[in-house]
């Protein structure tokens, strides 16, 4: 087995300096803010950004955090544009940098509407009143037209008869698809879209910088499933004409037109069975044959821009690590321009002077805007969000490698107690993501359902593994799980534990698994089959029963082409060997079931049924189900995720620290 060490990790134990903190407390993490989208400008003289402010619940409402419009400078100074309580999304430039584009509600608004703000000071102008909003929008390159996404208007027979009752769902079948619109934006305030009649339903539109055709992401039906495996590419002129089409197959992910607009590079996969896009693809701009140019990556590629007609930039994962890498049109060379451990790029805009903008974290803090001057190789940190964390004491991070049963080399993060002594075995929180088509880097990872930094705080290890089936190390690692369930990618979770004891870090009797969606699966897995290895377990909106979750959930197709390759008819016994359920009567592991009531995607059943079947065991194990009212996969309300976090830890610390014996009471003590 190996121990690999990050050298930048172990930087990350503050200088001895009089500090006010001893570690981060669950507070903390609950009013971190973080930057979202970041866009230069096409001449690369400004910056807009969104930065998310969670909400106060001692002085605000509950509900999701709020977004607000940034602007920096010429000089790099930051400055507010749209601030407080409000909720600014899809930002972007108008084409002459004049102006910033974006998305949202104000005043009398019920829907999003598509608004433009001078950057020379003056008020938001609105720019359309659609009856269902604005879903997306590309400007034409001399800025006179925009082409806009939105729902299909219920036509008004439906809707007098909704108002009358009849509002019944006919499921999956009363989708109204989105259509493609054009604006003139020189008609006056009093002008009217033009829908432009195009079979199936559009998800992304860019106008090509020739103004001669705009790119399309088009899916079948407006259903989830269609839009996670089936977007494929259409090339319209803007009349609305087709001119070409790019038949990709598969999971499809950012597109981008080359700047003279001769060709459109776009993230896809090499089959329909590729768990995660991430393959760097280019095509001509009328569409046809597709390069893959980088076939031989042991990474995944996520993000992409132009630099200059011929040269694309990248942002890669690969390991733990980012690279931000160049590449001309044909394939050929291939530079990195950045690659440094412990800064992961989470966000890319590139202007039109070549100027690379990007949004990346650091295990020392959350996103925040980075720039490249021109050549300029060294990155320039624009923006600093929480300067409060400068006098926090920061638990050490670092990487870890270790080998997996069969041999196979899996990757993690791992956070040390802050307070650690040499010789002493600690408690281990172990993380796993969801997915599994997913992977932790060595960025920021404390999160309110994550608390890491503050886990180590309070004397935790906490691991965080790639396990096999992970993203960032190249297709073949991410279908090593593929058509397995539940077998040797949870052994390698246990694997990991087992190299963490075996080094004498670890107490082997207080070893906990939490995580959400696909890792809420392995916590109940943990807590099932696993059961006489960890002592605690806290599941998110996860899985239980597999022939259930596959009837219920709303990406049954991705489910069958890039997870199982199988139906439960044609094989019934893997789907009852990989649900938890199934070994409910091995249970013995304290379990806490966390789940939104309205979560599509992984339905609360699969807590409810995991509740019910460890509660009518002989001997139960303590469990304790909550649902949160009105959540989906995954918490947004300041409310719910406050409530989740202490839950968390709570359980964690009863079991792991304290007592342990029957649940601790359900009411909690909030603070206000």
């Amino acid at each position: 087995m190996f121990f690999r060490f990050s050298l930048l990790a172990l930087s990350f134990l503050l200088p001895v300096t009089a500090i006010a903190e001893q570690g981060m407390s669950l507070e903390q993490i609950a009013k971190l803010r973080s930057v979202g989208q970041v866009e230069v400008s096409p001449d690369g003289r400004r910056i807009a950004y969104t930065r998310t402010v969670p909400r106060d619940l001692s002085r605000e409402d509950d509900g999701p955090a709020w977004t607000e419009l940034h602007v920096i400078g010429p000089g790099g100074n930051s400055r507010p544009f749209i601030s407080g309580q409000v909720n600014v999304g899809a930002i972007s430039w108008t084409p002459d940098s004049s102006a910033i584009a974006f998305l949202a509600r104000r005043g009398d608004d019920r829907q999003r509407q598509l608004y433009t703000i001078p950057v020379a000071g003056g008020e938001a102008v609105r720019h359309t009143s659609l009856e269902t909003g604005v879903a997306g929008y590309s400007f034409s390159p001399d800025g006179r037209r925009v082409a806009l996404i939105a729902t299909e208007p219920q036509d008004a027979e439906t809707r007098r008869l909704a108002d009358m009752g009849f509002n019944q769902i006919i499921f999956e079948e009363d989708w109204r698809p989105r259509r493609l619109w054009m604006l003139d934006l020189n008609g006056g305030p009093d002008s009217e879209p033009d829908m432009i009649e195009l079979e199936g339903s559009v998800q992304e539109v860019q106008w090509s910088p020739a103004g001669d055709r705009l790119a399309l992401k088009v899916t079948p039906r407006q259903l989830v499933d269609d839009t996670l495996m089936f977007q494929r590419i259409r090339i319209i002129s803007p009349g609305g004409s087709e001119l070409g089409r790019i038949d990709n197959p598969g999971k499809l992910g950012q597109m981008a037109w080359s700047p003279d607009g001769a060709h459109l590079a776009f993230i896809a996969t090499d089959s329909v069975h590729d768990t995660r896009e991430g393959r760097l693809m280019v095509a001509e701009a009328s569409g046809g044959e597709w390069r893959n140019l980088l076939p031989d990556l042991l990474g995944h590629v996520w993000h992409v821009a132009w630099r200059e007609a011929g040269e694309i930039v990248f942002v890669s994962y690969e390991g733990v690590e980012a690279r931000l890498g160049q590449i001309n049109v044909r394939g050929r060379n291939q530079v990195a321009l950045m690659q440094r451990d412990g800064l992961i790029f989470e966000v890319l805009s590139v202007a039109g002077d070549g100027r690379i903008v990007f949004g990346a974290s650091t295990p020392e803090h959350p996103r925040e805007v980075y720039a490249l001057s021109g050549r300029n190789l060294e990155p320039e940190r624009l923006t600093d969000s929480n300067p409060w964390l400068r006098e926090v004491r920061l638990a050490r991070q670092q990487v870890v490698t270790y080998a997996a049963d069969d041999g196979l080399e899996i990757e993690g993060l791992l956070f040390w107690p802050l307070e650690y002594e040499e010789g002493r075995r600690y408690p281990l929180i172990l993380a796993v993501h969801g997915g599994p088509e997913a992977h932790y880097s060595n960025g920021w990872l404390t999160s309110y359902n994550l608390p890491a930094q503050h886990a180590a705080a309070e004397g935790y290890f906490m691991f965080f593994p790639n396990y096999r089936g992970s993203t960032g190390r190249g297709v073949e690692f991410a279908l090593t799980s593929q058509g397995r369930p539940a077998m040797e990618e949870f052994k390698d979770l246990v694997d990991g534990v087992d190299f963490l004891i075996e080094l004498g870090l670890v107490d082997a009797d207080r070893v906990g698994i939490t995580g959400g969606s696909y890792g809420g699966y392995a916590s109940a897995w943990g807590a099932t089959y696993y059961s006489e290895r960890f002592a605690a377990a806290v599941m998110n909106v996860g899985i239980s029963d597999k022939i259930s979750m596959l009837g219920t959930s709303d990406i049954p197709e991705e489910l069958y082409l890039v997870h199982y390759l199988t139906w439960p008819w044609e094989n019934w016994d893997l789907f009852v060997q990989a649900s938890p359920i199934f070994f409910a009567h091995r249970a013995q592991t304290p379990i806490l079931i966390l789940h939104g009531d309205a979560d599509p995607r992984v339905d609360p059943t699969q807590s409810r049924i995991l509740f019910r079947f460890l509660s009518l065991q002989e001997n139960p194990p303590p469990v304790r189900l909550i649902l949160y009212r009105g959540e989906g996969h995954g918490n947004q309300r300041a409310a719910t995720r406050w409530d989740y976090s202490l839950r968390l830890m709570r359980w964690m610390d009863h079991y792991l620290k304290g007592e342990g014996g029957d649940p601790p009471d359900h009411r909690l003590d909030y603070g206000y």
